[in-house]
């Protein structure tokens, strides 16, 4: 067992964990975020995703110490009152199905809107490639990413005034 130092959602944590622990069960289980879901465990679904550094990646396949140093963000992290432009159109677009998959959909969704202000379909199809929904709401993703990119580009409008 090592001392960790972990920065996640602008918080410093330092837990006693084995240095090959996949962050994700750091995060859930000895920093006690439960946003970040599990779901095949071979970073193949998605449901894992959190941000290292701005990029999207798959925690349950992450070794915690990969992390050290770096800037971690989960779907606690994404805004403090649920209102970045992703979370709103999630809800005024009512994406979720079951809900399972949703944090790691988001969290590739902010990744995409932070690279490409208005994304094609063809972009959203590329970022969004391995976020699975067993539900299959991929049509509603897609809307919300959209009126996502139409809300932050709004709000720069109006920053403006």
């Amino acid at each position: 067992m090592a001392a960790i130092k972990l920065s996640i959602n602008g918080k410093s944590y330092e837990i006693d964990v084995e240095e090959d622990m996949p962050l994700l069960w750091a995060i859930r289980d000895y920093v006690g975020m439960t946003g970040t879901k599990f779901g095949c465990g071979i970073a193949q679904c998605g449901a894992c995703t959190v941000h290292l550094n701005g990029t999207p990646i798959r925690s349950c396949s992450t070794p915690v110490t990969v992390a050290v140093g770096k800037k971690i963000t989960t779907i606690e992290g994404v805004s403090e009152a649920n209102n970045h432009p992703i979370q709103q159109a999630w809800v005024e677009l009512q994406v979720p199905q079951c809900g399972y998959c949703q944090s790691g959909q988001i969290m590739s969704a902010v990744a995409l809107l932070e690279e490409t202000a208005q994304p094609t379909d063809e972009d959203i199809d590329a970022a969004m490639q391995g976020n699975i929904c067993r539900c299959g709401t991929y049509d509603r993703i897609r809307k919300a990413i959209h009126r996502a990119a139409e809300i932050k580009s709004d709000n720069k409008t109006l920053s403006k005034k």
